[in-house]
């Protein structure tokens, strides 16, 4: 392993391509950014070469394509000149890695935040004739009226990060996003 000692300058130079990659929206979710989502991963210095990490909220999004290109006009734009944008699947993307602001955002666009991985657990139920598996109901708050009287409609909503969900007291239906 090549260990590389970073100039000052070049740290300064990280902490603004930060910056800049925090302006870039989720393709998807425009209220809140790469960054905020957990997508950019990290931002280093190779040597001469800057390297910026990404794990995509899942390994066939098909936003990630747009997520690559929106980052190098970023980078372009900076005046980076040698850069690479390498995509890391492992360890998996998680919705534990959403910033807490922008989880705020989420609720205000009218999206249910994610809840904790506990909430989408599964039950192990044993009876006479089978063992099953099915998973753990919890109640989503409705985005808009705050009410927990909601029931899913559909496992997947407007992408597949979410599932769909109607509020039974405001009747307005919402994006869940998964917990995963």
């Amino acid at each position: 392993m090549v260990t590389t000692v970073i100039a000052p300058e070049a740290r300064a130079a990280v902490e603004c391509v930060w910056q800049a990659l925090a302006a870039i929206p989720d393709p998807e979710i425009p209220v809140v950014s790469v960054v905020e989502l957990g997508i950019v991963r990290g931002v280093e210095w190779r040597g001469d070469e800057l390297v910026v990490t990404v794990t995509p909220t899942y390994s066939g999004c098909p936003a990630t394509e747009l997520i690559a290109a929106d980052i190098d006009r970023a980078l372009a734009a900076s005046g980076i000149g040698k850069y690479r944008v390498e995509t890391r699947l492992a360890p998996a993307w998680t919705t534990d890695w959403i910033a807490p602001e922008a989880r705020e955002r989420l609720a205000r666009f009218g999206i249910a935040p994610p809840g904790t991985r506990a909430e989408s657990a599964r039950l192990r139920i044993i009876d006479a004739s089978a063992i099953t598996t099915r998973r753990a109901s919890s109640r989503i708050a409705c985005p808009r009226c705050a009410s927990s009287n909601t029931r899913e409609i559909s496992r997947f909503g407007s992408t597949p990060c979410k599932a769909q969900y109607r509020c039974e007291d405001c009747l307005e239906p919402f994006d869940y996003f998964k917990p995963h």
